[in-house]
């Protein structure tokens, strides 16, 4: 347990906003610094987790700070596993600021990002998944993003990685035991031993499929709708987002600057980019639109291509589908409501989906998100599946690991001696226990809790 007591600002600090502001202490002068600054109303038993309502102030000067409640949590009941101690004071900028500044003068040092986490990890309270599920969850930006990170915080990731790594271990032992007392134990059952680092490698292979799943969750995507004007993109964007996001008339060349919407699609975080209609004019604000328009389309990561299914499939169509033919497109026939059957389409060019619908009257929007799930996840995952959704860092630990298990198979197969098993085994078994925390370095954990905002 670290000697040093930090502190920090556990709320974000909104000027005029936020009713309530946590200041958070952690180590073995929290207890003592509170003493110092918090008088509490009546008489009150400092007890552990018990909430304590009274009066911020300087203690020299006597000055009221602020009303607060106060929140004591002693050792080892608490996030960090050391006495924790937090004053719920009003929000906004000044009070919370004056209280940290009040607990800094006393003798906490101010808390490096992540460092309450990385104190619940040091100390045994989380391993490193549940470490890195807690900032998971705090930048959720969906039901699921925050669903999957609930469910690495309650352990459904470390715990199978671990029954896997004390399996590795257990072969570990039985090779070197035959290594050492080879005439004293019965032969060493081959067969059965590939069996098993198969199903070790099985099993690894499954947990590292929710790498793209997981990935998406947390990225999100970037979707722009292009085309030519005057083909409802707007109108597209409105009934998409169900609000008056964009212009809409019927003048072509409403839309002038890119207008953003963020949505969610099927629990994937996804940036929606209303474009100005592409096309040839002497307009010099409307040029800017046009090529702000051609940009956006190179970076995003899929494009729904969107066409007057009235007027059909045009030369101007296929001048901007040259442009943008190097990206994921969805075409989208727009306007169903005021024709009698979908255009025709060109057959040389082929289009990842192809979707109809009526923005107008507020028809394939359902179509629409399914061809975008299905485009971007190319059927690698089920949306649905929430269970888990490993991170970039766990998934490169984790394929370290399965390559080392496919190489011993490989050397058993070769027939090389034991001592060349062993080698992958261990490297299979230091990648899981990077995963879980069971093996780190200190310039890992920097990596990893320098990304925490401070006070978390």
């Amino acid at each position: 347990m670290s000697t040093e007591t930090i502190a920090a600002i556990a709320t974000a600090i909104v000027p005029q906003q936020g009713s309530v502001g946590i200041v958070r202490l952690s180590g073995s002068q929290s207890v003592a610094i509170a003493q110092k600054i918090f008088v509490p109303a009546g008489r009150p038993v400092w007890q552990s987790h018990r909430v304590l309502y009274g009066q911020l102030r300087h203690p020299e000067t006597g000055q009221l700070i602020d009303e607060a409640l106060l929140l004591l949590m002693l050792a080892p009941r608490s996030y960090t596993r050391e006495d924790v101690v937090e004053f719920h004071c009003h929000g906004g900028l000044i009070p919370v600021q004056q209280i940290l500044q009040l607990c800094l003068t006393l003798g906490a040092r101010l808390a490096e990002p992540g460092e309450f986490t990385l104190r619940a990890f040091l100390n045994g309270r989380l391993d490193l998944t549940q470490a890195e599920s807690v900032q998971e969850l705090v930048g959720a930006r969906s039901p699921q993003a925050a669903q999957a990170a609930l469910a690495g915080l309650q352990g459904k990731l470390a715990q199978p990685l671990k029954q896997l790594r004390a399996q590795c271990l257990d072969i570990l032992t039985e090779i070197e035991a035959r290594i050492d007392f080879a005439d004293d134990l019965p032969p060493l059952d081959q067969g059965a031993l590939v069996g098993r680092v198969a199903a070790i490698a099985r099993n690894l292979e499954q947990i590292l499929a929710t790498a793209d799943r997981g990935e998406l969750l947390r990225q999100g995507i970037k979707v722009a709708i292009v085309g030519r004007p005057n083909v409802g993109k707007s109108s597209l964007l409105n009934a998409w987002s169900r609000s008056d996001r964009a212009i809409v008339t019927p003048l072509p060349g409403t839309t002038r600057d890119v207008v953003e919407s963020h949505l969610v699609v099927q629990g994937i975080p996804t940036l929606i980019l209303d474009t100005a209609g592409i096309r040839e004019t002497d307009d010099q604000v409307e040029q800017l639109g046009v090529e702000r328009s051609r940009r956006v389309a190179q970076t995003a990561d899929l494009i729904l291509l969107t066409i007057d299914a009235a007027q059909g499939w045009t030369p101007e169509d296929a001048a901007i589908h040259a442009q943008i033919s190097d990206r994921p497109i969805i075409l989208v026939c727009n306007k169903m409501d005021i024709t009698t059957q979908p255009p025709a389409l060109p057959k040389e060019i082929h289009f990842n989906q192809v979707v109809y619908t009526a923005a107008a009257q507020d028809q394939g929007i359902e179509d629409l998100e399914s061809a975008i799930i299905a485009t971007i996840t190319q059927g690698k995952f089920s949306s649905a599946s929430l269970d888990l959704a490993i991170n970039q860092r766990q998934a490169a630990a984790l394929g370290k690991a399965r390559q080392a298990l496919e190489q011993m198979q490989q050397t058993i197969n070769q027939q090389l001696p034991w001592d060349f098993w062993t080698i992958d085994l261990r490297t299979a078994i230091h990648a899981l226990g990077e995963v879980t925390g069971e093996e780190v370095t200190e310039s890992l954990l920097d990596q990893i809790f320098s990304r925490f905002c401070i006070g978390k």
